[in-house]
């Protein structure tokens, strides 16, 4: 879902910035890290891009298509209150 390259790189990039001190708990401190960070993406619910673009691309033609029915219906309204009624009153 996510590229691991970049989570990798955000993680490395966080455990970069933590003070010295705990500079000997990095390999520890990447591995929670990219760990909680996965964790918390997940729980987002976010989507891929490939996800999202293929989405956009079913809601454009079901709106292309939505417009065209309404044209339709539009157009078969109109024929219908021009055309005479064939309904005889008793």
């Amino acid at each position: 879902m996510f590229n691991p390259t970049i989570l990798d790189q955000i993680t490395q990039r966080l455990a970069d910035n933590v003070p010295e001190g705990l500079q000997q708990l990095k390999g520890d401190l990447t591995h929670n890290l990219r760990a909680n960070l996965e964790q918390i993406l997940r729980d987002m619910q976010l989507v891929s891009r490939e996800e999202f673009d293929i989405q956009q691309a079913v809601l454009q033609r079901t709106r292309a298509r939505l417009t065209q029915l309404e044209t339709r219906v539009a157009t078969l309204e109109a024929a219908a209150q021009q055309a005479p009624s064939s309904v005889e009153k008793t």
